[in-house]
């Protein structure tokens, strides 16, 4: 396990940065954390190891973890209240009484103008950089399936005693993260996982995998095998009206397990927006390319090789259907945008004062 370790603190950009991230830190200092959209393993589990790396320096006065969104998926959820974090609204919390503002597993335009004119010091993520920031800690891997990945380096650099709940949440944010290692990682990845996978509670993370399925989701299940539309191996349903985008997911990784169904489209609407989810098994086709070639159009489009999701809004979506959203329109869109060579988009008419 020594050797593992010593794998995972080699780099020297890690170790530059812990030690820049200690200079940053004061006496009875005041930390933010943020994190974009409804907050996932990865980013809980960063924020957490972010937090106890700041406070075994110097202890902290005051920190927060804040989202932009709720908590949707009930095993998310569920982890969260393990891990004994809570986790703010960003509408609901006053960043100028924080002196150090962090984002993880996200980037400063990821928010848009939510931040107003509040301007991160510390940026801690894996996605592509789409557009240019800056930040005084400025730590972007995108080789990496997990941000946690990065975390646990950062803590073995930091040379802290790491909890048993930490190395759990560092351990099931690089899972899932990388979906088991279905989807993209990369050897730090695996190194991460087995070092973590030794010294967490692994227990408690399987009871928490088993309940993924809401009683109240059952109606959509029941209604995408009644309804569901069947080409050879692929599997198209439109569900309509649904509470989250998570009910999408859990239908289309349900499907995803059928015997000879390689390609799952699940859509359904979520307030003002359709979401489609795309879940391959990564070999016949490239969900996230296939998201992007289909829909990109029409609104944020993409993903990876195994899933992929769209968002398009609902103005967007009636303008191009004649503001009819049923079954009978819905889906014959859907899968003419799947076709090899979809139609071209037409623009919507102008209107006439």
């Amino acid at each position: 396990m020594k050797r593992i370790e010593s794998l995972l603190v080699k780099k020297e950009d890690t170790v530059l940065n812990v030690f820049k991230l200690k200079s940053m830190v004061r006496d009875n200092d005041t930390l933010a954390v943020l994190m974009y959209g409804s907050p996932d393993p990865d980013a809980v589990a960063s924020a957490m190891a972010l937090r106890e790396i700041v406070h075994r320096t110097k202890p902290l006065a005051k920190c927060v973890f804040v989202a932009t969104e709720p908590v949707i998926r009930y095993q998310n959820a569920e982890f969260i209240r393990e891990m004994k974090v809570e986790i703010l609204m960003l509408d609901k919390v006053d960043l100028t009484e924080f002196r150090l503002i962090a984002i993880v597993d996200a980037q400063p335009t990821f928010f848009g103008d939510r931040l107003g004119e509040i301007k991160p010091q510390i940026v801690l993520d894996h996605h592509p950089c789409k557009t240019i920031w800056h930040a005084s800690l400025a730590d972007v891997r995108t080789s990496y399936g997990a941000l946690a990945t990065m975390m646990t380096e950062y803590l073995l650099a930091a040379r802290v005693k790491i909890p048993k709940r930490i190395y759990t949440a560092l351990f099931y944010a690089i899972k899932s993260d990388t979906n088991n290692f279905e989807r993209d990682a990369s050897m730090e990845d695996i190194g991460a996982y087995y070092l973590t996978f030794s010294r967490a509670n692994r227990e408690l993370i399987r009871r928490i995998e088993l309940n993924q399925i809401p009683d109240r989701y059952l109606k959509y299940f029941d209604h995408a095998c009644q309804r569901r539309r069947r080409y050879r191996d692929r599997v198209i349903t439109y569900l309509g009206p649904v509470e989250n985008a998570d009910a999408c997911v859990q239908v289309a990784d349900f499907f995803l397990r059928v015997i000879n169904i390689y390609f799952v489209i699940i859509a359904g609407i979520v307030t003002d927006r359709m979401i489609v989810i795309l879940r391959g098994d990564g070999y016949r086709r490239d969900c996230g390319a296939i998201a992007r070639k289909a829909f990109s159009a029409f609104g944020a489009a993409g993903g990876h090789r195994s899933a992929a999701r769209v968002e398009i809004p609902l103005e967007t979506l009636k303008s191009v259907l004649g503001d009819d959203l049923s079954p009978g329109v819905v889906e014959p869109f859907l899968v003419q945008r799947l076709r090899r060579n979809p139609p071209s988009v037409a623009k919507p008419a102008a209107k006439t004062s």
